[in-house]
């Protein structure tokens, strides 16, 4: 829940708020308020500009997830699969691209100009199975780098996953990361 919260805009507001009123009460010559605005205010507001300029925004869900779904998402769903949803669907500070690191690890972000962006998610059934689909804009990596790269990303993203990579439109990437086998919920 927290991380749907940007703190770069509750840092602007509570830091523009605090800010005003300590601008206020230095024309009204109270000394008290002027130096918590001006102590509190200041900083919050120079924080949250800050962090805005930093500031990822959560991936989108492309279509709204069913409850057939959800159900499955709750019995077969990893914990890998679960870490990555909650990740990417959250504020991010100081990062250029959701799963930036993992791109690097991965071999599929050469160079900055080159990264694919995730520009989306989903949440599918496949076979069964419950499915998180990863959309990326990747239109400079073609789609046979992906494709070799599946048993790689299958291994990388853990296990009782299996990664499929399918090309829906040119310079798009879906990777869906299909669970494998029921995880135990104990």
């Amino acid at each position: 829940m927290l991380g749907q919260i940007s703190l770069a805009t509750v840092g602007l507001v509570l830091g523009g708020v605090i800010s005003a009123i300590g601008t206020a009460a230095y024309f009204t010559n109270n000394a008290t308020l002027n130096l918590a605005g001006f102590f509190y205010g200041i900083p919050l507001l120079l924080g949250g500009l800050a962090l805005k300029a930093a500031e990822l925004e959560p991936t989108p869900f492309t279509q709204p997830t069913t409850k057939e779904v959800l159900a499955l998402r709750d019995k077969q769903a990893t914990p890998i699969q679960n870490q990555l949803r909650q990740d990417v669907t959250r504020y991010r500070y100081g990062q250029k691209v959701h799963l930036e690191e993992s791109l690097e690890r991965l071999g599929l972000s050469p160079t900055n100009e080159e990264r694919p962006i995730l520009q989306g998610i989903r949440e599918i059934v496949i076979n069964g199975y419950y499915t998180l689909v990863l959309e990326f804009d990747s239109s400079l990596i073609p789609l046979e780098t992906w494709q070799a790269k599946e048993d790689k990303l299958s291994k990388f993203f853990g296990p009782n996953l299996q990664a499929e990579v399918s090309q829906p439109t040119e310079g798009k990437i879906d990777v869906a990361l299909i669970t494998t086998e029921e995880e135990q919920k104990t």
